[in-house]
């Protein structure tokens, strides 16, 4: 075999590999949620661009939804403005939102719809308060059995993708900032963009939501291991849920929230890994952690009923059960 053919080889058979996925979700809608060190690295998000395009001229209709937290931080640093955090969410004064209204939509969005647009003219941006995309309401968390007032944080209440949907159709990829517009008291609030991108993809019908991170997945046994659980049902991620971190709460919350609101899928993967988006959706191995929702009662049921009817093989005791979690 020739040199040129043997290094062509492997990515024709990554090709071969991602054909059943892209044959099963031409067409269909796919929600990324850029954030974590893939938002401050030049060759992260240089790799991440090239992986949105790729998607889109693969026959995917790609939607990013971005936050901002460290340009937020050092821009709130800037004008001497203290960063600080409850419940895990940013305190944010009416002062600390006009400069998260400034860094997501004039900073954050206008670098990454550039880098998209190095492709060809196919990234447009906007922001929650755009058409009414988000709304949002005061948000109060309860800390200590209290509810707490951290300033302008909204809870969203409704999604209209008239807009995005009318980009898509255009052939257009959406860079939505998470900012929302009040539904009562004429505002604009700061929104988590984990919990903004799990909305949109809900109400969007997406086929799947990926959330890109600064670790692997969600760990099976943190931090007494590092292994990283692949695969999990909606109902296994509601057990664990009261014991994870802070930062990966939000996240978690919001794959759940999709996968039970009509996404088939809801992925969390390290953005640290240049083209983990690609890695992650075609290739057999993955990179990071899926949920999924749960089984159909009604399907589960007719499966025991079929396997009842089937005698059991003669050495089914010997068999050796499954180990590990999927």
């Amino acid at each position: 075999m020739s040199t040129r053919k043997h290094t062509a080889l492997p990515k024709a058979r990554i090709l071969i590999e991602a054909l059943p996925w892209l044959t099963q979700h031409h067409g269909r809608t796919v929600v990324i949620k850029f954030g974590g060190n893939a938002m401050v690295d030049d060759d992260l998000k240089a790799a991440f661009a090239q992986d949105v395009v790729f998607l889109r001229h693969a026959g995917l209709r790609p939607v990013v939804v971005h936050g901002g937290g460290p340009q937020i931080s050092a821009q709130l640093d800037r004008h001497g403005l203290v960063s600080e955090f409850k419940a895990g969410l940013r305190v944010t004064t009416p002062e600390a939102m006009d400069v998260v209204r400034m860094v997501l939509a004039g900073q954050v969005q206008r670098e990454l719809v550039g880098l998209l647009n190095r492709h060809g003219p196919l990234a447009v941006g906007l922001t929650g308060e755009d058409a009414h995309t988000i709304t949002a309401v005061k948000h109060y968390p309860v800390i200590d059995g209290e509810s707490v007032d951290i300033g302008r944080v909204g809870e969203i209440t409704a999604i209209d993708t008239g807009a995005i949907e009318a980009l898509l159709a255009d052939g257009r990829i959406p860079v939505i900032s998470s900012i929302a517009r009040a539904e009562d008291d004429g505002h604009i609030y700061n929104v988590n963009a984990d919990t903004a991108a799990a909305a949109l993809a809900a109400a969007l019908g997406a086929e799947t939501l990926m959330v890109l991170t600064d670790v692997e997945g969600l760990y099976e046994d943190w931090p007494n291991s590092d292994d990283v659980i692949s695969k999990l049902t909606a109902g296994e991620l509601e057990k664990l849920l009261p014991d994870l971190s802070s930062g990966m709460a939000p996240k978690m919350e919001g794959c759940l929230h999709a996968v039970r609101n009509g996404v088939r899928t809801a992925r969390v993967i390290d953005g640290r890994v240049q083209h983990s988006i690609l890695l992650e959706i075609f290739t057999d191995e993955g990179i990071g952690t899926m949920v999924v929702p749960d089984p159909d009662p009604a399907d589960t049921a007719a499966t025991a009923t079929a396997s009842a009817s089937v005698p059991a093989p003669a050495a089914a005791s010997e068999s050796v059960p499954e180990g590990g979690v999927q």
